[in-house]
Order: C-alpha cells, then sequence, then structure tokens
C-alpha cells in the first residue's frame, strides 16, 4: 500500500478575493511508496472523492487526477476542477453534516488505485460554506460610528495565480510572494560559464561570470564592427607602427593564429572618439574601461593569487617557474596570444599578453591596458597607442 501525508489548503484558486467563491479547493499531498520513499518527479494518478456521515460514507462527489510529484514528493491538485466521475462540487451542501476526503493513488499513473487514506474535513472553507448557507434574520441597526480618517489606497480586487504564488489586481499588474513566486528575479550568477555569444562575422564565444560583471572567455576575432563597418587588416610592420586608423593583425600574419590567440587590434579600434563611436564587441558588450579591468583583477584577490586564477598551466608551458600555481579556477583562460610592437614587430607569443581598454591616461600617447604575463596581472598598464593587443569584451 502506498503512504501519504496531506496538507488541506483553504487557498482557492483564481480566487477574487472580493467576489463571490469559486468551487475549487486546494489540496496537497506527500506520495511515499510501500517502503516508505519519496515518489519524486514521478507522474501519479489520485481518485479523489468526497463522503459524507463517516468514513465509510456515501460519495457525494467523486473526480480523477493526473498530478507530477515534486523532488519532496509533493503533489498539488485543486479538488473540483478534475476529471469528473460522479457528483457536483457545486451542489455540496457543506452546512448539511460532516464530510470526508477520500484519496484512492496509483504511482504508475494508471487506474490500479489503493486507498491511501479518509480524513475528516474538520473545516470548510467559509467561502464555499458561505456559498449555501442562509443569511439569519435582520438585527437593530446599531448606533453610527465616528467617521474614520481618509485612506491612502482605495480597495483593491486581487486574483490569484493558479500556481499560488502571486497576486493579480484587474488591470493587469501583479504582486509577488516573495522566495516562491515564479516571477521573482533570479539572482545573477557571480562564477561559472554564461550562455554563448555571437560577434557579426558568426564567431562564437564562451563567456564567464566573475563577481558581478560577466567576461568573454575568448579573445575576439571579428573584423568588423557590429553595425557591418570593415576593420582593415595591416600585415605590413612600417605601415602599421604609423596608422591613424582602426586595424587588425594575426600575430607573425599567421591566419591559423586566430584559432586559439584571437586577432591583435590596435587602440583606434576601440577608441570611440577615433572610431566614430563604433563598438567592436557584440551588441549587447563592450570594450572594458580600466576601472572595470581593475575590478576583475581585485575581485579575484590581491596578487599573485588573482593571477593565477585567470591562466591554466597548459596554454602557459614556457612559464615553468609559475605555471605549477596556474588552476584559472574563474575559467577567464587567458592566452599567451603575444602583442605587436609600435614599430610594427611581434613579441612574447607564450609569455603574455595584453588586453586593451577603451581608457587613456594623461599621456596621449598611450593607453591602458590589462596586462597578464608569467607573473603579472592587472590594470593601469600604460603601453603606446599603435601596439596591437588582444580584446576581451565584457557585458552591458
Amino acid at each position: 500500500m502506498n503512504k501519504f501525508s496531506a496538507i488541506i489548503s483553504a487557498t482557492l484558486l483564481s480566487l477574487n478575493l472580493m467576489a463571490q467563491a469559486p468551487q475549487k479547493m486546494s489540496y496537497q499531498a506527500v506520495i511515499r511508496n510501500s517502503s516508505d520513499a519519496l515518489v519524486s518527479n514521478q507522474q501519479i494518478s489520485m481518485r479523489v472523492s468526497i463522503l459524507k456521515d463517516s468514513e465509510n460514507g456515501t460519495s457525494v462527489y467523486s473526480e480523477t487526477h493526473t498530478a507530477t510529484t515534486n523532488q519532496n514528493g509533493l503533489i498539488a491538485i485543486a479538488i473540483g476542477g478534475g476529471n469528473l466521475l460522479s457528483g457536483d462540487f457545486s451542489k455540496i451542501n457543506w452546512e448539511s453534516g460532516i464530510y470526508f476526503i477520500k484519496t484512492e493513488t496509483d504511482i504508475k499513473g494508471g487506474t490500479n488505485y489503493s486507498v491511501t487514506g479518509t480524513s475528516q474535513m474538520l473545516s470548510v472553507p467559509y467561502a464555499l460554506y458561505a456559498l449555501n448557507s442562509q443569511p439569519g434574520p435582520k438585527g437593530d441597526r446599531g448606533d453610527t460610528g465616528p467617521v474614520g480618517p481618509k485612506g491612502d489606497t482605495p480597495l483593491i480586487n486581487l486574483l490569484v495565480s493558479e500556481t499560488g504564488d502571486s497576486l493579480y489586481t484587474k488591470n493587469g499588474n501583479y504582486v509577488i510572494i516573495p522566495g516562491i513566486s515564479a516571477k521573482n528575479p533570479k539572482p545573477k550568477p557571480i562564477s561559472g560559464y554564461g550562455a554563448n555569444i555571437s560577434d557579426i562575422d558568426g564567431n562564437s564565444y564562451k563567456t564567464v561570470y566573475i563577481g558581478t560583471q560577466q567576461w568573454m572567455a575568448e579573445n575576439l576575432k571579428v573584423t568588423k564592427y557590429n553595425d557591418g563597418t570593415i576593420i582593415q587588416n595591416i600585415t605590413d610592420g612600417k605601415i602599421w607602427s604609423n596608422l591613424s586608423i582602426a586595424a587588425w593583425c594575426y600575430y607573425n600574419n599567421d591566419t591559423l593564429n586566430n584559432i586559439k590567440y584571437g586577432k591583435l587590434y590596435n587602440w583606434n579600434v576601440v577608441n570611440l572618439t577615433n572610431n566614430g563611436n563604433k563598438n567592436v564587441c557584440p551588441v549587447g558588450w563592450h570594450v572594458p574601461t580600466n576601472t572595470e579591468a581593475n575590478l576583475l583583477a581585485n575581485y579575484l584577490g590581491t596578487y599573485p593569487e588573482n593571477e593565477y586564477k585567470i591562466k591554466d598551466k597548459k596554454d602557459w608551458e614556457n612559464c615553468t617557474v609559475y605555471n605549477t600555481f596556474f588552476t584559472n579556477s574563474s575559467l577567464f583562460s587567458a592566452k599567451p596570444a603575444g602583442y605587436r610592437y609600435d614599430s610594427g614587430s611581434f613579441e612574447s607569443q607564450g609569455a603574455v599578453t595584453y588586453f586593451l581598454t577603451k581608457s587613456e591616461p594623461a599621456n596621449n600617447n598611450y593607453s591602458y591596458h590589462i596586462i597578464v604575463g608569467c607573473s603579472a596581472f592587472g590594470g593601469n598598464y600604460e603601453a603606446f597607442k599603435q601596439w596591437g593587443s588582444s580584446v576581451r569584451c565584457l557585458k552591458d
């Protein structure tokens, strides 16, 4: 025989609290099998009967339900809203005697019901009782009381949602019940991977939550701004060193470097004044400021522990003295992409990477970068604007 424990609630579904009572009553039960184990996340069937006068009394109403238990074995149904077998729930005369609820369940979801319990309804939701009760004799009119202070808010009629977790007004607004309402906003994660994003070229990127920020977990590879404007690919070193326009390149002009390390960009790509207020990041994302870069470093702790959390030792094999400490526990996954020097030469792949920010110090020959090396991590690093550096985008 299956076991259960039941909670009968007087909460009425789809209830207009100021209007006539509905013909439903909320019923909850915890379902256990013959071994007293919870029947969790499983579809079960239940036959419910309302008996009059005794546990073996006449059935005045009967219906069936199919419901799915939650992880705690709990099911919730609305008596009066199931598949009708007999009787009329709306015509039960609750004041004419005592009533019992009889439940029969089949934990396999079929019709092989077993009697799981019969219990007396010690009280009936007053709205159902009052629906069939008769008014008493009218009493004498009492003295008029003093006028109370004017209220700040008029009376509002509320409707209870079918899930019992929200209250709705007639104009469509709602009040959520903290902690259980489906409309409660979910807290933003502070760690772990987020949803992948794509740029205008169709490149897909992993993303990661770190504290209050959400970063791309891969280097940018795009060749256009997110409005479709093309960014020039400059391979010649001498031309690169004298550029006044936005440009990108591969490290050593080798396309194979794009797969692991992405592209290198000069500062004109991210400077809104120089590029006409264009954004190289996917829509809804942006190149970070130096302040946002320092927020990342500070959230991960103090140096050098914060440095260890953003690098995977398999990507930094050349850092033989330090890489045994690298855990990449933040999942930021900084790669040693190297950089293009202001002379146009390529430097230090395997040992260092620089990420552009859109901030600049007082000396306008430089821009702020995030530096990540074998034994370095942080913002506030000043480098020439002609450098070619990697880009990591930050969610708006």
